[in-house]
C-alpha cells in the first residue's frame, strides 16, 4: 500500500498531478478540486496522503493533503455503489468535518450537490456514513455533540414549519442553517420568524 508520497511537483492536467520522489520515480495521483487549487508551483516540494485503488484494468492512486482526508476516502470507497471517483468527487466539495456535521444535523439531502448523486443514493451513502464515520475526531464538532439532538430536531421542525406555508426544503435549507448557526439560542418560533423575515426579503 502506498500510503504517502513526497518530492517534487512536476505536471498537472485535469484533477491529476505528477509527483516525482528523490529516488526519481513519478506518481500520477488524483487530488480534490481544493488541493489542486492550492498546489505549489511546478518544481517545487509537495507532500500528499495517498491511497491506492485496485480496479481490475487499472491501478489508481488518490491524494489528500491531510490524513483525516485520506481516511475519510477509505470510508467513502467502503460504502457499496461509491466508487473512488465518486469519493473524490464528495471530497471535492465536502471536506471530512463537512461529513460529519452532514451525519450530526442528519442532512442527507445536501450530498445531491454531488453530481452523479441523486435523492436515492444520498440516502444510502448518509446512511452507511452514519454508521462509519467518526465524529468525535474534530474540536469543534466534538463541542457540538452534545447539544446535536437538539439541534438537529430544531432544524427539522422549522424546516417542516415552512414547508407547511409552501416552502421547499430546497428553499429553505441554507437560510435556516444560516439563522440557527447565527442565533443558536431561537427556539422554533423564533427561527420560524426569523427564516420568513429572510425569505421575503429574496435573500440567504
Amino acid at each position: 500500500m502506498i500510503a504517502y508520497l513526497e518530492g517534487r511537483l512536476t505536471e498537472v492536467w485535469g484533477n491529476t498531478c505528477l509527483l516525482v520522489t528523490p529516488g526519481g520515480v513519478g506518481y500520477a495521483v488524483s487530488v480534490p478540486s481544493h488541493t489542486l487549487a492550492t498546489l505549489p508551483p511546478r518544481g517545487e516540494q509537495l507532500a500528499l496522503y495517498t491511497s491506492l485503488s485496485v480496479r481490475e484494468d487499472a491501478l489508481e492512486l488518490f491524494g489528500f493533503a491531510t490524513f483525516d482526508e485520506r481516511q475519510t476516502f477509505d470510508v467513502l470507497v467502503s460504502i457499496s455503489k461509491v466508487g473512488a471517483r465518486t469519493a473524490l468527487s464528495i471530497l471535492s466539495i465536502f471536506r471530512p468535518d463537512d461529513l460529519r456535521r452532514i451525519v450530526l444535523e442528519d442532512d442527507a439531502t445536501v450530498l445531491t450537490q454531488v453530481s452523479g448523486i441523486g435523492n436515492k443514493t444520498a440516502q444510502h451513502v448518509f446512511l452507511e456514513l452514519k454508521y462509519k464515520l467518526k465524529t468525535d475526531n474534530s474540536p469543534q464538532l466534538s463541542v457540538l455533540a452534545g447539544s446535536t439532538g437538539k439541534a438537529g430536531s430544531l432544524y427539522r421542525d422549522v424546516v417542516a414549519g415552512l414547508g407547511n406555508l409552501g416552502y421547499t426544503e430546497g428553499e429553505c435549507a441554507q437560510i435556516v442553517k444560516k439563522i440557527l448557526h447565527e442565533e443558536p439560542d431561537l427556539d422554533v418560533s423564533g427561527a420560524l420568524r426569523a427564516a420568513l423575515k429572510t425569505l421575503a426579503k429574496g435573500k440567504v
